[in-house]
């Protein structure tokens, strides 16, 4: 068994509506990078990455080389071959040999006729919880446009009747932080019984993040997630009130997550199948936390199906996944896999238990979508349509103003 050849393709799968954060907006679509391992026996392995384009492709495309005779078992070997500590440092290959490893681990298992959990020390659970992702949007459509307290909390409702979830996560900092803690709070009154959490990405200050937390602090939060920058700034918001905090932009790799735990700088760490490098390298972070006895999650980073299927055989191994995890996924109008998007059932949904990942691409929607980004182009992730000569710059902070609900002729 060994890898004959890799293909790419960049897609753009079409969201319900765009999505409002901290640094900018998802501008109506989501665009991913695709990647396929073609092993010497005909059967393919699928990897899935954020971006995309043809520097993405390029980047990708210049791995085969590492690749090609390689034994997608031997996955230690890859690590060292695209992750060695000098190649990291000038190129950044983290997110690249993420895909590429989902690829071989789906390529492995469809091999040998197990599930790519099997592979990682096998499944505890079969099903993997997630929370609602609430974003402001900008309208499209007919959809979109929450910016003020009861639009959030109808949203809220809305998904909680679609697919069950018992955990709402907003998406803050696009707003100013009062306006935050209004519709947060609003948002914490109809779902007494349900947990929350607010996450503004890292964009306030430790004295605004403070403040916020001890305003927050009286309702069922499950975490404050990286309500400032910088593990020294974590710090000092977690001893300055009194909720758990969590992160997924300061803690993203070993000697960080290391200094971490010496510390006590953060409480729960959010695991992504990308941002670590890939989903052995996740599933090691989780192991050493465990040690420690610290609890897991699981980021969401705009997946399509292939990465979303990496993310429930991560839940499915990690026996310190305490919190449900986050996704995207609901904000898809579509996917690129064969029978469409995953279900939710009760606010979860099923690891697969298919060979490999356990998802098989639809290269009838994988042309499909190619053509759509071929078409529509990609977008700046940090920039908003809404505020075309804006940027964030912390601290001067120059906040969306919540009127503003729709851009007429902008997607």
């Amino acid at each position: 068994m060994s890898i004959a050849d890799i293909k790419v393709t960049t897609v753009a799968v079409p969201l319900e509506a765009p999505l409002r954060h901290s640094a900018g907006a998802h501008w109506g679509r989501f665009v991913r990078t695709i990647i396929e391992v073609i092993g010497d026996d005909g059967l393919s392995g699928w990897g899935e990455l954020g971006g995309g384009g043809e520097s993405a492709e390029t980047a990708v495309l210049s791995m085969l080389p590492y690749l090609k005779g390689h034994d997608p078992l031997n996955l230690e070997q890859l690590r060292w071959k695209i992750m060695n500590p000098t190649a990291t440092l000038y190129n950044n290959r983290l997110q690249i040999h993420a895909a590429l490893e989902m690829a071989c681990l789906d390529l492995a298992g469809k091999r040998l006729g197990v599930p790519a959990h099997a592979l990682l020390g096998g499944a505890i659970r079969d099903r993997v919880e997630f929370a609602s992702y609430l974003f402001y949007r900008y309208e499209h459509d007919g959809a979109g446009g929450e910016t003020m307290p009861d639009e959030i909390v109808a949203h809220a409702k809305a998904l909680r009747d679609a697919y069950g979830f018992r955990t709402h996560k907003l998406k803050g900092g696009h707003f100013a932080p009062d306006h935050d803690v209004e519709v947060f709070a609003a948002l914490a009154d109809a779902f007494p019984k349900d947990g929350v959490r607010l996450d503004p990405n890292g964009v306030w200050s430790v004295e605004e993040a403070i403040r916020v937390g001890r305003a927050i602090a009286p309702f069922n939060n499950d975490y404050f997630e990286d309500p400032t920058w910088g593990l020294d700034g974590m710090r000092r918001v977690r001893e300055g009130q009194p909720i758990p905090t969590a992160t997924n932009m300061v803690v993203v790799n070993f000697e960080q997550l290391a200094q971490c735990i010496r510390h006590d700088l953060v409480d729960v760490i959010l695991l992504d199948t990308t941002f670590w490098g890939g989903l052995r390298q996740t599933v090691k972070a989780g192991q050493v936390m465990e040690t420690f006895q610290r609890s897991a999650a699981v980021h969401s980073s705009g997946e399509l199906g292939i990465q979303l299927a990496s993310m429930l055989h991560l839940g499915a191994v990690l026996p310190n996944l305490n919190f449900a995890a986050d996704a995207h996924y609901h904000h898809l109008k579509d996917d690129i896999l064969t029978g469409g998007k995953l279900l939710y059932r009760d606010g979860c949904i099923d690891v697969p238990t298919g060979p490999g990942l356990g998802v098989e691409v639809s290269r009838e929607k994988l042309a499909q979508y190619a053509e759509y980004f071929r078409e529509a182009g990609g977008y700046t992730y940090d920039r908003d349509p809404g505020r075309p000569n804006w940027f964030s710059i912390w601290p001067e902070r120059n906040y969306a103003d919540p009127k503003v609900k729709s851009l007429p002729g902008v997607f």
